[in-house]
């Protein structure tokens, strides 16, 4: 906890955290983008665009989360793209 300067009570600080995906010649599209519909709740459209940046720029910030949900949801994917033998390398970055 950190204290707040402004009421000298104390505030709960959660760390968050970014969640990146980098580009592979692997991992197809498709697992992508509805990795990103199943575990980050995006939109048709919303998966879309992040999946195309990732294969166009070689990786791009997913979400941003409290670092536990955040591990949470890299480990989920991360699972889910083995299980389909894919190689898709999730980052977690502090923010």
């Amino acid at each position: 906890m950190e204290t707040d300067a402004e009421t000298g009570g104390k505030a709960d600080y959660v760390k968050r955290a970014k969640i990146i995906y980098h580009n592979d010649d692997v991992t197809t599209f498709d697992f992508v983008a509805l990795s990103l519909i199943r575990f980050f709740r995006k939109s048709l459209e919303e998966a879309a665009e992040l999946t195309l940046k990732v294969h166009n720029e070689g990786l791009a910030v997913v979400a941003v989360l409290p670092r536990e949900a955040a591990e949470l949801k890299r480990d989920q994917v991360v699972s889910a793209a083995r299980a389909q033998k894919f190689p898709l390398y999730v980052e977690i970055e502090e923010e």
